[in-house]
């Protein structure tokens, strides 16, 4: 897999359902303290979307936009029009897809609403990199994020056999397709970070190899080769795009990716630990125990209970190459601190 779909498997994510909003004539619904990550795709007319702190923005047939988690916010008619007509909403209809009508009929608008959260126990958390707020119109998206929202909006209407397991594919490539439109219009917004990092034509090779090759015993020199630029350039861009160096990255990335095997799948711990690059469970054991502050026995039994994800990690083959057991190599050795992304 590609860079992206392994952060959204690290991270756990997971979306629903939540509302379904028909509205007509004059309406108004707020959304206090909604749960998670808030998706709103208009498959209908036109709305306002008003936030504290910012102007109202329009949103049109095929908008799509993302709010960061606990964004209290509102969709109107008119965001002019205070006379206290507005509904309020919670976690109310969360993961149930519930329809809730306002103003008159006939209904000219329609909206879906869609939450995600990340996996609690994961230390990456990948809708943490996004800003508050994500805004992408129907003109500047791309055809894939326009068919999947008209998609979603026709299997609403008319629901078929299995329509449940469609919609939960959709919602998955929805939130897929919105941050490839995003990336593409928007991506000197993540210049600096590791979403950023995914469009810098070296950083970018340079993460897909560790991504692809996590038990290689790579050092600088290494990766710097198999992208065929120097040393010296990789060392100073690698940290300039992700905030990591080289070694950093790959040793959380190598623990990120066991604690997903531990969750997610029955692998011994020396299957495990073969894959991310080390030579012995004792080894890994005190590297796993450093990033994530409990032992790999102690994480798998308390992030069971968690269940799947909906986005599934494809664990490369180990490689034939010689795995070291620890896993930054000399020049390069820095500490497990945190989160990869």
């Amino acid at each position: 897999m590609d860079p992206l779909s392994d952060a959204l498997a690290i991270s756990g994510v997971k979306g629903a359902l939540s509302t379904r909003v028909e509205a007509g004539g004059r309406w108004a619904i707020a959304l206090d303290d909604y749960p998670g990550v808030a998706l709103h795709a208009v498959t209908a007319g036109s709305t306002w979307l008003t936030v504290v702190g910012r102007e109202p923005v329009e949103l049109a047939a095929g908008d799509v936009v993302l709010l960061s988690a606990g964004t209290p916010h509102g969709l109107t008619d008119d965001p002019t029009d205070t006379r206290g007509r507005c509904e309020h909403v919670a976690a109310r209809g969360r993961g149930t897809g519930e329809v809730i009508s306002l103003g008159s009929r006939p209904a000219t608008t329609r909206i879906v609403t869609i939450h995600y959260d990340c996996d609690p126990a994961a230390l990456t958390q990948i809708l943490t990199l996004l800003p508050g707020f994500v805004h992408v119109r129907a003109e500047a998206g791309t055809p894939g994020l326009a068919d999947t929202v008209r998609m979603l909006a026709r299997e609403l209407a008319h629901p078929q056999l299995a329509t449940s397991a469609v919609l939960k594919s959709l919602v998955d490539i929805v939130l897929v397709q919105m941050l490839r439109a995003w990336l593409a219009v928007n991506p000197p917004e993540c210049f600096g970070t590791w979403l950023g990092a995914l469009y810098d034509p070296v950083i970018g090779e340079a993460l897909r190899h560790l991504h692809a090759n996590p038990a290689v015993p790579w050092t600088t020199s290494m990766l710097a080769e198999a992208i065929s630029v120097s040393r010296a350039t990789l060392a100073r861009r690698f940290p300039a795009a992700t905030g990591y160096t080289p070694a950093a990255y790959l040793a959380n990335w190598r623990m990120d990716l066991a604690a997903v095997r531990l969750r997610d799948s029955h692998d011994s711990l020396e299957v495990i630990a073969e894959a991310v690059g080390y030579g012995s469970v004792p080894a890994f054991t005190r590297a796993f125990t450093r990033a994530h502050g409990r032992t790999p026995g102690r994480y798998r039994s308390e992030t069971r209970s968690h269940g799947g994800t909906a986005f599934r990690l494809e664990t490369p083959t180990p490689s034939s190459l010689t795995i070291s057991e620890d896993p930054v190599q000399a020049g390069l050795s820095v500490p497990v601190t945190g989160p990869v992304w």
